[in-house]
């Protein structure tokens, strides 16, 4: 059946039955707005949009993973802050044509992701758009910590990252080649693995700065370099590339690097640290903060395309 058919309001029903509440969630769906815990006393909140045909295509992904999608987006950016996650807000915006189970697996992807943290979808809202548009807001907790800024980076700090980087884009590019495997590609297009707990663990380790690889790590590692004003140097060989994408990247053509450097989408998250900070798993070194302006590799310019930009 349609949305169309079933109505707003009775796809809110069968959309809410689906969520289940963490103890962050002092009222859920229901009334006018959710109330969330913030035992901090402040909040952490960050919004991203998911536009078919722009973010996403359902005859790539089903509805549960651009789901999971949706939400690690937006956990992410809370995790990169040194926050854990409590909460999402979701507007969806959807034809009338659309099917109501779709709209539904949605909500089991965000739901099912949001517990990875043992946050919940506590609310949003439902209209009708003629391009189907998922915004999502995340909320979260500090903790009592300081929120780690981009803009805290400073000459000798150590860059490291945590989880994976190029995964998303190659299977991004097998999927537009019209190919389906290498599975581990594909599925980290469908559904990124994000390192959730490495962000609060950062903050604890004294990180100075850090960041969501949402748009190409060199691309996100400047913005980085440019709040701090500082330069950042990126080590090639910090990189192993994984069979798979070194087999993927022989058969289409591509230089598996422009995937690991410049390509986004996999969430990882990059920070740095002060040089006398031991850094344990899942961080890993990956370049140096250095005096100067804007992201190297290997101590030069590169070529490549550094990360996505909306507008072009």
């Amino acid at each position: 059946m349609s949305v169309a058919g079933i109505g707003e309001f009775g796809l809110i029903e069968r959309v809410t039955a689906r969520l289940a509440y963490g103890p962050a969630t002092l009222l859920g769906p229901g009334d006018d707005a959710a109330v969330v815990a913030a035992p901090d006393g402040r909040v952490a909140a960050s919004t991203d949009v998911l536009v078919e045909g722009r973010h996403f295509r359902r005859d790539w992904s089903s509805a549960r993973d651009v789901g999971h999608r949706a939400a690690a987006a937006n956990l992410a950016d809370i995790a990169a802050m040194g926050a854990t996650p409590t909460a999402l807000l979701v507007a969806l915006c959807m034809p009338a044509d659309l099917e109501s189970g779709w709209a539904e697996e949605l909500a089991d992807g965000l739901g099912a992701e949001a517990a990875i943290v043992g946050a919940s979808v506590v609310g949003g809202d439902m209209s009708a758009s003629p391009t189907l548009t998922i915004a999502v807001t995340a909320l979260g907790d500090l903790g009592g910590r300081e929120p780690v800024r981009r803009s805290g980076a400073r000459p000798g700090d150590v860059v490291a990252l945590a989880g994976r980087s190029g995964f998303a884009a190659a299977g991004l590019t097998v999927l537009s080649r019209g190919f389906r495997t290498p599975r581990l590609l594909v599925e980290a297009y469908r559904r990124p693995e994000v390192p959730y707990q490495a962000g609060p663990h950062a903050a604890r380790l004294g990180a100075t700065s850090m960041i969501d690889v949402s748009d190409g790590l060199l691309a996100d590692l400047g913005h980085v370099a440019k709040a701090s004003g500082v330069g950042i140097d990126v080590r090639r060989d910090a990189f192993e590339v994984p069979r798979q994408m070194r087999d993927a990247a022989q058969a289409l053509g591509v230089d598996p690097y422009s995937w690991i450097l410049g390509g986004g989408d996999d969430h990882a998250l990059a920070a740095t640290f002060p040089s006398a900070v031991a850094l344990p798993d899942p961080w890993r070194p990956v370049g140096r903060v250095v005096a100067g302006a804007g992201v190297t590799v290997d101590g030069e310019a590169y070529a490549g395309p550094a990360g996505w930009d909306h507008f072009r």
